[in-house]
């Protein structure tokens, strides 16, 4: 597959955002807002991401030089699911009365078979969105001076004939704790949404609490011998129901890979979960190294880059495609970089050891089982 080149995205419009330097949750936010930005409407939850993205009364979102950008909302913990549903809903009924309005008055326009060409218009690709704004512009110029009154009540809702694209975005603590059955109830409803997880494996907000994305022998608030139990699977939690696509990725292991998994979420016409490794200040790393710490998540199998498409279904391949190699290196390489494993190796030597070991254990484990997910092929 030809590669996407840096060229093809556009200005970014999220910029300037007031994050800690180095955080690893903002280039994802960057590449969403350069991807989709003009079309989008995004649905944070609370915590770092809302904090950064809405404080007020400066805001990092902007418009492009056609005066678009991405509308934002901040909604709470436990809600935030749901909020971002309800967008897609209105944005849904929204469209639906923008064709059923179309309909109505394609007889009266100059130009008839514009009407049925935007009805009918395919809208996945970014050029195949382009043509249709340039179709909607073209269809608010003939519509001027129309005197037909659901012309008028078209002109209100117009904009909505261009496919919108909405994000739910938050952190691992709304996705894998406070809003997690919200999360679960909107990936069951079908609805083409998209939401984004910023992980970093522990309530950045609060100073460093411990969530169910906190790994194994982590050391975190309320976790302080080191987090007992591993890591919640939220990834195969969203594959257990067949039609949500699933990407997890690291954009600095593999940048290519990122923008390959965030096209097709929002190309894939149902619910899709992106889940991003965000490195953060509370692992204790120098984040000017932030990359590297990627990669070494990536090689030691900590992290594995994955992608989980229900379209492919059918095609004789299967649909669980496992995007990093095999481990070729110990987790002990990942670790021994981050103050929150190594701090309690200074504390507690002998439990350190015990628990990095069964660290090592779970991570061997799950990729065997990522493994045999990726060798089934589905018919």
């Amino acid at each position: 597959e030809t590669p996407i080149k840096a060229t093809q995205l556009r200005q970014p419009l999220f910029e300037f955002s007031g994050a800690c330097a180095g955080c690893g949750e903002t280039p994802y936010l960057k590449l969403l807002s350069q991807l989709f930005g003009d079309r989008s409407l995004v649905a944070n939850a609370t915590g770092c991401s809302s904090i950064y993205g809405g404080n007020l009364p400066t805001t990092p979102w902007s418009a492009n030089q056609e005066g678009r950008g991405p509308a934002w909302s901040n909604s709470l913990f436990e809600d935030n699911a749901e909020f971002g549903a309800g967008m897609r809903i209105a944005a849904d009924r929204l469209l639906h009365e923008a064709r059923r309005l179309l309909g109505t008055i394609s007889h009266a326009l100059p130009e008839p078979e514009l009407a049925r060409e935007i009805l009918e218009a395919p809208q996945r690709s970014e050029t195949e969105i382009r043509a249709q704004r340039d179709r909607v512009g073209r269809l608010a110029r003939v519509m001027e001076g129309l005197e037909v009154p659901e012309a008028r009540r078209l002109a209100s809702v117009l904009g909505h004939l261009v496919r919108r694209s909405v994000w739910i975005v938050g952190g691992d603590g709304w996705a894998y704790d406070i809003g997690a059955g919200g999360l679960d109830h909107v990936l069951s409803l079908g609805r083409d949404v998209n939401v984004l997880v910023l992980d970093t494996e522990v309530y950045s907000n609060t100073g460093g609490q411990a969530s169910k994305a906190t790994p194994l022998a982590a050391v975190a608030k309320f976790a302080y011998g080191g987090k007992r139990v591993g890591k919640k699977d939220l990834l195969l939690q969203a594959v257990s129901y067949g039609n949500v696509y699933v990407a997890r990725v690291a954009f600095g292991a593999n940048a290519q890979q990122t923008l390959r998994a965030f096209r097709e979420a929002e190309a894939y016409p149902g619910p899709s979960l992106i889940l991003a490794y965000s490195p953060c200040i509370a692992h204790g790393i120098d984040l000017r190294f932030g990359l590297d710490q990627q990669t070494r998540a990536v090689e030691t199998g900590y992290w594995p880059l994955m992608r989980y498409n229900p379209a492919q279904r059918g095609t004789g391949e299967s649909p669980f495609v496992l995007d990093s190699t095999r481990p070729d290196r110990p987790l002990s390489d990942f670790t021994d970089q981050e103050l929150r494993y190594r701090l309690l190796s200074q504390t507690a030597p002998q439990e350190a050891e015990g628990l990095l070991r069964r660290a090592q254990e779970e991570v061997d484990r799950r990729w065997r089982l990522y493994e045999e997910l990726a060798t089934e092929v589905h018919g």
